[in-house]
C-alpha cells in the first residue's frame, strides 16, 4: 500500500507511465491517477508524507474505513496512531501500518 503525497492511500487508482531512472532512460513505473503523481521507486525517492496529528487522523480513518475495523480494534487503532505521531520520527504511511499491524 502506497501513500501519496496527496494524502490519499493508492489502491488501483495508478496509470503506467515510464521516466528516466539512473539506471535507464525508460524506466516503466506508476502515477496516481487523482493527482498525477509519478513514482520513482528505482532510485528510491518514494515520497513520504508527514502531517499534523489531525491531518494523520483523518488518514488512518480513512484507513480503518477500508479495512473495515470495528469500533473496539478501530479505537485502539487510533491510540496507536496517536502514540506512534508522538515518537516524532515516523512517516504518514509508517504510523498507520505500524499502529493497524499491532492490532
Amino acid at each position: 500500500m502506497i501513500l501519496c503525497e496527496c494524502g490519499e492511500f493508492i489502491e488501483g487508482e495508478t496509470f503506467k507511465d515510464y521516466i528516466q531512472t539512473s539506471a535507464n532512460p525508460s524506466t516503466s513505473t506508476i502515477g496516481h491517477k487523482k493527482c498525477g503523481l509519478i513514482f520513482d521507486f528505482f532510485d528510491g525517492k518514494i515520497p513520504k508524507k508527514f502531517s499534523s496529528r489531525k491531518e494523520l487522523k483523518s488518514l488512518a480513518m480513512k484507513f480503518a474505513d477500508k479495512k473495515n475495523l470495528d469500533e473496539n480494534a478501530f479505537g485502539k487503532f487510533l491510540i496507536e496512531v496517536d502514540r506512534l505521531k508522538s515518537l516524532g520520527k515516523l512517516s504518514d504511511c509508517d504510523i498507520v501500518l505500524m499502529a493497524y499491524s499491532r492490532l
